[in-house]
C-alpha cells in the first residue's frame, strides 16, 4: 500500500493542530495547512488552503479540526456556528473527498469529536462501544460523526476522536483554570462527583499521528488519558500542585445561570476510557493527572 506522504490538515493553526506538523514530518509526512486566510505561520506548514477551496489529490491523509469553540454561553447564534463549523465544513470535507477518482482520494480522515457525546452517564465506564447519550452536546456530536462516516462508503478509513478536557500550556481550558486556582478561589464544580475525562495535549496530538498512520484503527476513539478523574479529585490535585487550597465549590445552579448550556455541560460526567487507542498499541507518555499536571506547572 502507498505510504502515506502528505496530510492536509484543517485547523492548523489552533492549539491541538499547530503541533501537529513536526510530529507528522518526524513521520516523514509534509503538511499542507487549511485556514480562512489560506495562509499562516505553522512551523512544518509547506503549503496553504483554504476551506473554500479544498483540494485533497495528492494527498492520504486528512485531518479535521475545525470547530466553533464550545465553552462560551449557548445563544441561537452560537448554535449555528458550532453546527456550520463542525458539521457543515465536515460535509464539505466528505464532498471535496468524492469528488477525486477512488484512486487519488485520502486514506484516511481523523475528525475531531468530543467525549459530550456520551452525554451525562454517571458511573458509567464508557468505551468506543458505548451508545450515544442525549441533549444538545450529544446530538451535535452524533451529527459531526455521522457526517464524518460518510467518507466510508468512498474507501476512506475514518477515525473521529472523542476528545475530553484538552490539558496545555496554551490552551484556554488550562489557562483558565490555572488563573483561578493559582487565586486561591478554585473548588470543585457542582457535586463534584461528575467523571472528568481530560488528556495531555501532547498525548493527544501523537494519538492523532498515531490515527494517521494505523492500518487497523477504524471507528471512533476516545482521545482521553486511561484515568479520568471525577471533578472533586481533578480540583484537589490542581490547587495541590499550585499549593493553593480548593476550599470554593461552584454550585451547578448557579454555573447554569452565568454560563447557560456549557454550564450544564461542566457539571455532566462521562467516565470515559480510550480502550480503542490502547487496543492498538498506543502508550500514552502521561496516564496520569499527577504525571500530566508533573509537566505543565
Amino acid at each position: 500500500m502507498e505510504k502515506i506522504q502528505r496530510a492536509a490538515i484543517i485547523g492548523v493553526t489552533g492549539f491541538v493542530g499547530r503541533g501537529l506538523p513536526k510530529l507528522l514530518e518526524a513521520k516523514g509526512i509534509s503538511t499542507t495547512g487549511v485556514s480562512r486566510s489560506g495562509t499562516g505561520v505553522v512551523d512544518g506548514v509547506g503549503n496553504w488552503q483554504t476551506p473554500s477551496k479544498l483540494d485533497f489529490s495528492g494527498h492520504q491523509a486528512v485531518i479535521n479540526l475545525a470547530g466553533e469553540p464550545i465553552d462560551q454561553r449557548w445563544t441561537d447564534r452560537k448554535r449555528l456556528l458550532f453546527h456550520e463549523s463542525r458539521i457543515g465544513l465536515t460535509n464539505r470535507v466528505v464532498e471535496a473527498i468524492g469528488k477525486l477518482p477512488p484512486e487519488q482520494r485520502p486514506r484516511v480522515l481523523v475528525n475531531a469529536s468530543a467525549v459530550g457525546i456520551y452525554g451525562d452517564r454517571g458511573d458509567e465506564l464508557l468505551t468506543e462501544a458505548s451508545p450515544a447519550g442525549s441533549g444538545y452536546l450529544a446530538d451535535l456530536c452524533l451529527e459531526w460523526e455521522q457526517a464524518a462516516m460518510e467518507a466510508e462508503a468512498l474507501g476512506v478509513r475514518v477515525v473521529p476522536v472523542r476528545t475530553g478536557i484538552v490539558l496545555g500550556r496554551d490552551g484556554s481550558a488550562f489557562k483558565k483554570l490555572m488563573l483561578v486556582f493559582k487565586s486561591g478561589i478554585g473548588g470543585r464544580l457542582g457535586s463534584g462527583r461528575q467523571w472528568m475525562p481530560w488528556v495531555h495535549l501532547e498525548d493527544l496530538r501523537a494519538a492523532m499521528v498515531h490515527a494517521v498512520i494505523s492500518e487497523t484503527l477504524t471507528g471512533p476513539i476516545n482521545g482521553t488519558a486511561p484515568t479520568p478523574e471525577r471533578n472533586s479529585d481533578f480540583t484537589r490535585k490542581l490547587a495541590a500542585a499550585v499549593h493553593r487550597p480548593a476550599i470554593f465549590p461552584v454550585p451547578g445552579f448557579v454555573l447554569k445561570i452565568v454560563l447557560g448550556g456549557f454550564g450544564g455541560a461542566l457539571i455532566a460526567g462521562q467516565n470515559a476510557i480510550p480502550a480503542a487507542l490502547e487496543e492498538d498499541g498506543f502508550e500514552f507518555r502521561f496516564a496520569t493527572l499527577e504525571k500530566a499536571l508533573g509537566d505543565l506547572i
